[in-house]
């Protein structure tokens, strides 16, 4: 289930990135295309103060170092290109995003850079001398140049270039004609620097795209999380609807249905007892007895429903006690005695004498072993045979087992019995077919025991259920109470002697209790 569900997340992933980059201007998603200029027009308004202090320093120390009338006309003609970039930042800034704006603004970005990386050209190629304190000046100033256009344009890789690249050609070809070797080598120096520049501002570009993309990612990834949730909470109601409606139905139609069948099942017992008289036609006794039978077995479908909907609605409440199981077995085999003779069934009893009782509820118990046993009666053919056990377990518990020699069930039809309304396919092929619900009922009623059922079965050699009761239930494990630990009984100040009698025997009973009797 996870593998299509992977492959089909995968696929449209593609097909997404795919159209981003027939719709993008840099190969890049839309949205990252705006968020990248998001972050560029942000960097260059929190930089402006530290751009103009740049601008004012570099002026006042060109204006000692060359005509102060020169340097000051650069400052403030640098000062407005720094100016016209911040405003474009704002006003990007505050404009919604689109694929027209985006391209708009960053052709603008582009080319005020580039304004802004000649202006710096203007400034750092002088007329001055050509001595060596002024060389060194120029390319301390051309890397401090760089480094900040880099850092401040990170996010859009074509603006750093546009900055940086005409001041360090600019430099490196004023270099280049001087020809003196200390000029090569800081021609060189300069180009080699502008490389590293240029790749450290493509690796930060890099980074933010890749944070970029995480983030898209987890959104997207919330997004189907949310979606996801908001189906299975759909999805629930819809169960819980429908389970309020079956519990509706079920008991609305159990007092509709048993109401008719109890007047089927009385007159047709009064029919098939002849108690007013003989049938003037024998065979109407034989269609009362069809009737009747008919009727009970309805009547015990019904039930059975019922009785599987309040487990599954988690409702069915045990009635707890103590109970001996060997007793309930007995009983359910005398019960269930004549079915097996009129089918020429053996029933085998193998019991450990002197077991105590367990605590659990009787009549559910009474249903496991009334459920197995009928489906061994039922699949077991003429001349077959039932083992009935009831022993201990290696772990102190107690189990009972119900083993015939039937047609057996294949191994790979085992989940469907056990299911609700599962039949395998010789229940299907046998004459007696049943609802499906003995054993689901029964498994779920051990299980709220905390014991276990186990299901074992070979086709054409039989089967075999067997059923343990944990030893917490076993009333021998419970340790009697003593006197010294009873906490004292107070006497009451108006205690009457019928008082004092009740308060004796509910003592004898919790002492009764406490060593398994």
């Amino acid at each position: 289930m996870a593998a299509p569900v992977n492959s089909r997340r995968a696929a449209q992933q593609r097909v997404r990135e795919a159209r981003d980059r027939l719709t993008s201007t840099s190969g890049t998603r839309p949205a990252f295309d705006a968020e990248l200029l998001r972050q560029y027009a942000q960097t260059r308004l929190s930089a402006s103060y530290v751009v103009m202090l740049l601008v004012v320093a570099t002026g006042v120390l060109f204006g000692l170092w060359i005509q102060p009338t020169m340097a000051a006309a650069w400052t403030i003609g640098m000062l407005c290109v720094h100016a016209a970039i911040v405003r474009s930042c704002s006003r990007f800034l505050a404009e919604p995003a689109s694929v027209a704006v985006i391209r708009k603004w960053r052709t603008r970005f582009v080319l005020l850079d580039l304004l802004y990386g000649l202006c710096w050209t203007a400034i750092l190629i002088h007329p001055a001398g050509r001595d060596l304190a002024s060389n060194t000046l120029m390319m301390f100033l051309m890397l401090l140049v760089i480094a900040v256009s880099s850092m401040l344009a990170a996010s859009l890789p074509i603006a750093a270039l546009a900055a940086t690249v005409p001041v360090t050609v600019a430099i490196a070809l004023d270099l280049v004609l001087s020809g003196a070797l200390d000029n090569y080598v800081l021609a060189l120096l300069a180009l080699a620097a502008e490389g590293y520049f240029a790749l450290l501002a493509h690796r930060l570009h890099s980074t933010t795209l890749a944070t970029l993309e995480a983030r898209a990612e987890k959104d997207a990834l919330i997004g189907e999380l949310e979606q996801a949730k908001a189906i299975s909470d759909e999805a629930r109601h819809r169960a819980e609807s429908a389970n309020v409606a079956k519990s509706r139905f079920l008991a609305q139609m159990s007092h509709e249905l048993r109401t008719p069948l109890n007047a089927i099942l009385g007159f047709s017992e009064v029919m098939k007892s002849e108690i007013f008289g003989a049938h003037a036609v024998p065979v109407y006794k034989e269609y009362s007895a069809d009737i009747h039978n008919s009727g009970v077995h309805l009547l015990n479908l019904i039930n059975e429903i019922l009785d599987l909907s309040r487990i599954e609605a988690g409702r069915y409440e045990l009635n707890e006690e103590a109970v001996a199981l060997v007793h309930v077995v007995a009983d359910c085999h005398h019960l269930l005695k004549l079915r097996a003779s009129n089918r020429g069934i053996t029933i085998h009893e193998v019991f450990e004498q002197g077991m105590p009782r367990i605590w659990g509820d009787e009549r559910a118990i009474r249903q496991v072993v009334l459920n197995l046993l009928s489906n061994s009666i039922k699949f077991t053919p003429q001349g077959g045979e039932i083992w009935l056990k009831v022993g201990w377990t290696a772990s102190g518990g107690q189990y009972l087992s119900v083993k015939d020699t039937g047609s057996g069930i294949a191994e790979d039809e085992i989940p469907i019995v056990l299911a609700s309304f599962g039949q395998g396919s010789n229940s299907i092929k046998s004459a007696e077919q049943g609802a499906g619900l003995g054993l689901p009922i029964a498994k779920s009623l051990i299980d709220m025991h905390g014991g276990t059922f186990t299901l074992k079965s070979k086709l054409r050699i039989g089967t075999e259920v067997i059923v343990t009761f944990p030893p917490e239930r076993v009333m021998s494990a419970l340790a009697p109470m003593a006197e010294d630990d009873a906490p004292p009984m107070q006497p009451e100040p108006t205690e009457t002697p019928m008082g004092a009698d009740r308060k004796r025997v509910r003592r004898k009973s919790i002492m009764g209790a406490g060593t398994g009797l």
